[in-house]
């Protein structure tokens, strides 16, 4: 039993003093449906989604530099090939990025932005750059830095 009555144990939340704070994982779910919120309402006018966006980035920086697969998304972004399968369907159909076979595995398919999605790179980048000045506002470098390494160190933690 929490202090304030409630069901919980301190593995439920910190005990500080006499009040509960939320837990990290509850902090780190809270600021992820805020900040999807955000990006989605932000980028709905472009006919986007917020994972669109982030993908499109992605692509736009890192295919320059070599191809990018379907592996590649689902690992940047930490989410099933299902969830990622949808979305680069979604974003097929949307006329964003095209799929192209590899020659040396015919299984592979890289993932190619079309033009529409070039054209949206800079609306794309410059929402981000907006959302990300937004999220912190306030926060000095040492407080940005140390909630890298934070964060580093948690996916580090799940990851094992």
């Amino acid at each position: 039993m929490r202090p304030d009555g409630v069901g919980g144990t301190r593995a439920a939340g910190r005990e500080r003093g006499s009040r509960v704070d939320k837990d990290c994982g509850e902090w780190i779910s809270t600021l992820f449906h805020k900040l999807r919120k955000r990006i989605n309402a932000d980028v709905q006018s472009l006919g986007l989604t917020g994972i669109q966006c982030r993908v499109i980035h992605y692509l736009l920086v890192h295919c320059a530099e070599r191809p990018v697969y379907q592996r590649d998304v689902e690992s940047m972004f930490g989410v099933s090939r299902s969830t990622v399968t949808g979305v680069l369907q979604q974003m097929e159909r949307d006329g964003l990025i095209r799929r192209e076979s590899v020659a040396s595995d015919a299984r592979l398919k890289s993932l190619i932005p079309t033009q529409r999605a070039i054209e949206l790179d800079a609306q794309v980048g410059e929402c981000l750059r907006r959302i990300d000045q937004s999220l912190t506002r306030g926060l000095t470098d040492a407080q940005l830095r140390a909630f890298e390494a934070a964060a580093a160190q948690m996916t580090a933690n799940l990851d094992a």
